[in-house]
């Protein structure tokens, strides 16, 4: 199951040059990331209030292929690679049209709001990559 979040490239993204500065990507696919999880009926704030539970990006790797452009229109898309008793591994790409302009491959932890890692609850377990 992939899912996909649409995004325009505003002026405030770009750099000097008129490309995406290399950290708004990270911005857009936090984006998507969230959205990704509204989109499976789990509200964030309920998440912390009620189970106190957050999550935090452990670890990342990005590869940058293509930059985009000021008033592009971009694709991301959000596919759960492997889910474990508390990490979430997902791909993700940023996409115009078709052309893949980032991969990138993170590492979400499960923790309370102390920093300590705590168990992913069922309804996020139980995804299937």
């Amino acid at each position: 199951m992939t899912h996909r979040f649409s995004l325009r490239v505003y002026y405030e993204d770009t750099d000097f040059g008129g490309l995406v500065y290399y950290a708004n990507y990270l911005k857009f696919i936090e984006r998507a990331r969230s959205e990704w999880v509204r989109s499976l009926g789990i509200d964030q704030k309920t998440l912390k209030s009620e189970h106190g539970v957050v999550f935090a990006v452990r670890h990342l790797e990005a590869d940058y292929i293509v930059p985009a452009q000021f008033d592009d229109l971009l694709e991301v898309r959000t596919q759960v690679e492997r889910i474990t008793a508390a990490r979430l591994i997902l791909s993700q790409e940023v996409c115009l049209c078709e052309e893949l302009l980032l991969r990138a491959r993170v590492t979400l932890v499960a923790m309370d709001v102390r920093g300590k890692p705590k168990r992913l609850p069922a309804e996020i377990r139980l995804l299937q990559p």
